[in-house]
């Protein structure tokens, strides 16, 4: 493995201990069986998620809303609940998440509420208050 793409690889796994706190599973087993693949994802996730301090257009909790409406819009309601919950803690309020989802709703249609929406919502509506 070159250094390139072991310094890849330690973006992207650095990247997710700053906004998730750990690597999910599934990029853990990506890292491990395909390390190319998750250093070119490992890129791009590091270059997404920098907060504006760090050079980012948008602000984290911005780019977690984001990543949870259009993981819910496809159904990835682990990945949707995550991002979510990420986003509530820098500050994301539920009124902001409902007209969130009910924009997807809008786009992808009640399935989209039914199959990942209203899990996600009911999440973030159950998780322990900040402070």
């Amino acid at each position: 493995m070159t250094d390139v793409t072991q310094a890849a690889i330690q973006q992207g796994m650095d990247s997710f201990m700053a906004t998730f706190g750990r690597v999910p599973d599934n990029f853990r087993l990506l890292a491990e069986h395909a390390p190319g693949a998750f250093a070119g994802y490992g890129l791009l996730r590091g270059f997404v998620m920098r907060d504006r301090a760090e050079g980012g257009a948008l602000d984290l909790k911005t780019k977690e809303l984001v990543f949870a409406l259009l993981d819910t819009l496809v159904g990835q309601t682990n990945g949707a609940k995550n991002h979510a919950a990420a986003a509530m803690r820098l500050g994301l309020t539920l009124p902001e998440l409902a007209e969130g989802l009910v924009q997807v709703l809008m786009v992808g249609g009640i399935t989209t509420w039914n199959i990942t929406g209203a899990a996600v919502m009911k999440h973030c509506a159950e998780l322990p208050p900040e402070g």
